[in-house]
């Protein structure tokens, strides 16, 4: 754990994420097995199979006006070690880009139209350079 700990506060550190100085964030980063993610993803997202990592933000103002932003992240070490060894990429480097798809998600990046995943590609791409990484779009 000791390890994550370290590359999360490293990611934390780019620019690039964009996390607002005025807000508050609130991360909660879950290591769970295939079924237990399989569960989740039924559960919320109505698909029945495992994934590698499942986001989930609420943004809240509280009652100094001052914006909260709570995030459950869920991810499968199991689907995350099967997906880093078929692709022939070091576990930790693939976790990294996860962490950082799911901060990029949690500061309000999607993916679900083409020019929203290729903007969201090419900044993944150019955080992962800070860590010498590289762009896993290319396996």
């Amino acid at each position: 754990m000791l390890k994550i700990k370290e590359i999360v506060k490293n990611i934390i550190k780019i620019n690039d994420l964009n996390f607002k100085k005025n807000n508050s964030y609130i991360l909660n980063l879950i290591f769970i097995d295939d079924k237990n993610i399989k569960n989740i993803n039924k559960t919320y997202r109505k698909k029945n199979h495992t994934t590698d990592v499942l986001t989930f933000v609420n943004f809240i103002k509280n009652n100094k006006n001052k914006n909260e932003t709570y995030c459950d992240i869920f991810f499968s070490a199991e689907t995350i070690k099967k997906d880093a060894k078929k692709n022939l990429i070091n576990f930790y480097d693939h976790l990294t880009h996860l962490i950082i798809h799911c901060f990029l998600h949690v500061n309000g990046y999607d993916h679900k139209k083409d020019s929203e995943f290729m903007k969201m590609k090419k900044l993944e791409e150019k955080i992962l350079m800070n860590f010498d990484i590289k762009s896993p779009y290319l396996i």
